[in-house]
């Protein structure tokens, strides 16, 4: 079995970008990806399955994320609860937008709708992965990312006809 130094070598990128989307932080980035992998060296036991540790980690960083924002309640967010289902359209891609646009975009959405979004596209966690670490329906996961997608669409292309 791989040691947490394993771990670190393995994940701390993938867990930096995480931490950085989810923050919109370099310092709270930094400072999440520390925290991590301190609480997986006292945790390290519960890992039984070490072809699950990345999302193992990424749920622990999650979960310090979250801890932080309820400390924090100050930050502003977009709830898409209120938008009610979208219609089905073009898979089109975004067009090309600068890192820092988009970071703001991301800062803009619901926890409960970015984390989906980050993983699924940034990380290539699989619907059911998100859907274990989030514990919520595969559907409700591909609801929310739906939504968040097309939320970045408008916000990042809005010249671009949408659907209404």
């Amino acid at each position: 079995m791989a040691g947490v130094r394993d771990l670190v070598t393995q994940y701390y990128e993938p867990l930096y970008r995480y931490a950085y989307r989810l923050s919109g932080s370099q310092v709270d980035a930094e400072d999440l990806t520390q925290e991590t992998f301190l609480k997986a060296q006292t945790q390290f036991a519960q890992l039984r399955d070490p072809t699950r540790a990345k999302p193992w980690l990424f749920a622990i960083l999650r979960n310090a994320y979250l801890h932080r924002v309820r400390a924090d309640k100050g930050k502003a967010s977009l709830s898409l609860d209120t938008i009610g289902e979208l219609p089905e359209k073009n898979e089109s891609l975004i067009p090309e937008v600068g890192s820092e646009e988009l970071q703001q975009a991301l800062n803009n959405l619901e926890e409960g709708f970015r984390t989906p979004l980050i993983l699924y596209f940034f990380e290539d966690f699989s619907y059911r992965d998100i859907s274990e670490q989030m514990n919520l329906p595969i559907g409700t996961v591909m609801s929310r990312l739906n939504r968040a997608k097309e939320y970045l669409r408008r916000v990042l292309a809005p010249s671009e006809q949408h659907y209404e």
